[in-house]
């Protein structure tokens, strides 16, 4: 009983403060200083709003932040993280939308949870029926501490990222993954119909998703016609014969990129093509 007037007083204060620094004026640095991370994944974004508190010599996990108990992940208020489109978390699906991120640190599991609340300071107002989903994963020790709380995305593919939460001697990542292999293929059938194909890029996403690598094939010859001097085109119409087998082919191709690039001295389709050429040639 205590512990619940404890909580509601430092809450009522914080409150207070907060409204009296806002109707004084009053300017001055945060100590938690607040981050907008902005993630592009699939065919969306990610977008996390949080408050970065530093370890300041205190023991965090076990200590300051207790084992077994709900933190907002982060400080101030608690820790948002809204989705443009669907997504997968650890495998578990989570639609899209806005959602207030919680977790609940564990010694060897930490449970990670999405909940629909309202914006809350802290995690004074939690509740566990406004979840939307939880996960569990497993922490893993640093190898060097992080003295500012840190969440980043790393392992970012156009399908597949890693969520991360990094503060001290503790990691805890969370696998997300996003389908868009049936939109990306519609919205190529439905471009495909008007008068400006967008051939290079379809092609390149036949080529990268094990798709149909003839009509890739055929794509790249018809983004090659209409732009004779791109030195990028020749390069994926290289990489695209050598994926086929035909390493002849990919090392003509490649030797003609070698030289628009030359022409051009764009170092980078240089260097690109060179690579495909001597890989066409073993």
């Amino acid at each position: 009983m205590k512990s619940s007037i404890k909580t509601l007083a430092v809450l009522a204060l914080a409150l207070v403060l907060h409204a009296e620094t806002n109707a004084q004026g009053l300017r001055m640095p945060q100590p938690s200083t607040a981050q907008t991370l902005s993630q592009a994944f699939g065919l969306g974004k990610i977008t996390v709003n949080y408050s970065r508190p530093n370890v300041k010599g205190r023991k965090i996990f076990g200590g300051l932040e207790p084992f077994g108990s709900v933190w907002r992940t982060g400080a101030n208020s608690a820790t948002t993280i809204a989705f443009t489109e669907p997504v997968k978390i650890e495998g578990k699906e989570l639609a899209a939308g806005e959602y207030e991120l919680f977790t609940i640190p564990g010694e060897n599991e930490w449970t990670i949870i999405f909940n629909k609340g309202s914006k809350e300071w802290g995690a004074y107002t939690y509740k566990e029926s406004d979840d939307v989903l939880r996960v569990k994963v497993k922490p893993v020790k640093a190898r060097e501490k992080t003295e500012t709380f840190t969440i980043q995305f790393t392992d970012v593919y156009p399908t597949t990222a890693k969520l991360q939460l990094v503060w001290d001697n503790t990691v805890v990542t969370a696998n997300l993954s996003t389908e868009v292999d049936a939109q990306v293929m519609a919205s190529i059938d439905e471009a495909m119909k008007g008068e400006k194909k967008p051939y290079f890029q379809a092609a390149q996403y036949y080529f990268e998703n094990g798709k149909d690598l003839n009509k890739a094939l055929e794509w790249m010859n018809a983004a090659e016609q209409a732009d004779a001097k791109a030195p990028w085109i020749r390069l994926w119409k290289a990489r695209l014969q050598l994926k086929m087998g035909d390493k002849k082919g990919a090392a003509a191709t490649a030797e003609t990129g070698l030289k628009l690039a030359t022409e051009m001295k764009n170092d980078e389709y240089v260097r690109l093509n060179t690579a495909v050429l001597n890989e066409a040639r073993k």
